[in-house]
């Protein structure tokens, strides 16, 4: 994955910054992102769930509405209505890229943004909340216990998860102004709700309206223990980026993708890091190297790819030979290693000099067998396709080809 900072003109003007998550390879669907009222798209927990779907092929929108983090503009003469209209303006912003969204995601006030945005979104396929309000409004008791006197003065400074804001009273009106409830019942889309039921925030009553008002298809999952900016465990986003992927596979469009022919496999890395896409018919993987080694961990590295081929190749073939003899074979595991050794240190190998390539394959075989076929089996093992590639001379051929 790799991520790429972008900034467009926001519904007031303001050039606004937004971040694009890439998946390696084409994505197969995109999102936009709102965060929470006063957060910024750097939200820990907004990196993570948007990491955690690119590395499942979706491509993820997030920015700073106006005023806010590194967009431009006047936080004081925003409200809902405005971050609303934003976000209209990142969806056109992402169309005209080619990545017109098909999925939205709101956290906290961000989610009522995603459910009333959608209404003005025909290409929004899917919406997705996490401890969302089911009324804006009730914003106001915050607003108006951090900044005493707001209502009466027009204008006050109000001190917001540890940082200053100047907010004037159009906000909370603009607040007390919608009716989200009334678009949730029309909203016509599938709808995914995410909530803690100890969420001190925003309680799990507004996650009980939004899921009656809501039309089926409609999902709820509990984020047991979470807490409001799924902060205090990691563990909370990247679950949520799990369920969000799963659940998006079923309502939301793929992007159409060239077919591949069978035994044919395409791979893509990206701009930067080492995280390549691995494809084979209909088939998803994704490689990378370990954090030690530069990487970002993401899949397995080239040589665990490898070892998989040879123990998969390993246990079919033990799996075929055991059914065609019909063998009481109830289980088969291999674990395989891999090591470059010095020549001199390997008593089995023909070579005496440099260094060689060593895997050690230890084969587990369940079930009442008998000496002699557990015996036969693991003459079989070198008998495996893969086994027998690895052994024979190879010829890689490899030619440039134009980008299509």
């Amino acid at each position: 994955m790799y991520a790429e900072t972008l900034s467009f003109p926001g519904a007031s003007g303001d050039s606004l910054s937004g971040r694009l998550e890439q998946p390696v390879g084409a994505p197969w669907a995109t999102a936009l992102f709102a965060h929470c009222f006063t957060c910024s798209k750097d939200l820990k927990a907004v990196r993570r769930i948007s990491r955690s779907l690119a590395e499942a092929g979706v491509a993820v929108f997030s920015f700073d509405f106006t005023g806010l983090g590194e967009s431009e503009g006047v936080f004081a003469d925003t409200n809902f209505s405005s971050n609303v209209e934003d976000l209209e303006a990142a969806a056109r912003f992402l169309a005209e890229r080619g990545n017109a969204p098909s999925l939205l995601i709101g956290h906290s006030l961000g989610g009522a943004a995603v459910l009333a945005a959608a209404h003005r979104l025909p290409g929004i396929e899917a919406v997705a909340t996490i401890s969302a309000p089911s009324d804006p409004a009730h914003l106001v008791d915050t607003l108006e216990t951090a900044a005493p006197g707001l209502a009466e003065r027009g204008e006050a400074t109000a001190v917001l998860a540890g940082r200053r804001f100047t907010v004037k009273r159009q906000l909370l009106d603009d607040l007390q102004n919608q009716r989200l409830l009334d678009l949730v019942r029309t909203l016509k889309r599938p709808l995914l709700i995410f909530h803690s039921p100890v969420d001190k925030v925003v309680g799990i009553d507004h996650a009980a309206a939004l899921f009656g008002a809501a039309k089926h298809p409609k999902s709820f999952v509990s984020l047991d223990g979470a807490d409001h900016l799924l902060l205090d465990d990691p563990a909370d986003a990247e679950f949520i980026g799990r369920m969000l992927t799963a659940w998006a596979t079923r309502y939301v469009r793929r992007a159409p993708e060239r077919s591949l022919e069978p035994g044919v496999v395409v791979v893509e890395g990206g701009p930067r890091g080492f995280t390549a896409s691995l494809r084979a018919g209909g088939h998803h993987l994704l490689a990378d190297e370990p954090e030690s080694a530069g990487g970002s961990d993401a899949g397995p590295d080239p040589y665990e790819l490898l070892l998989m081929s040879l123990g998969a190749c390993t246990t079919m073939t033990l799996r075929m030979y055991a059914d065609r003899k019909a063998w009481p074979l109830e289980a088969v595991r291999a674990t395989l290693r891999h090591e470059k050794v010095h020549a001199a240190d390997c008593a089995e190998c023909e070579a005496r000099e440099g260094r060689i390539d060593v895997i050690d394959r230890d084969i587990t075989l369940g079930g009442p067998l008998e000496d002699a076929q557990r015996t036969r089996l693991l003459e079989i093992a070198d008998m495996c396709p893969v086994h027998r590639t690895l052994h024979s001379e190879i010829v890689v051929r490899t030619r440039e080809i134009s980008a299509d």
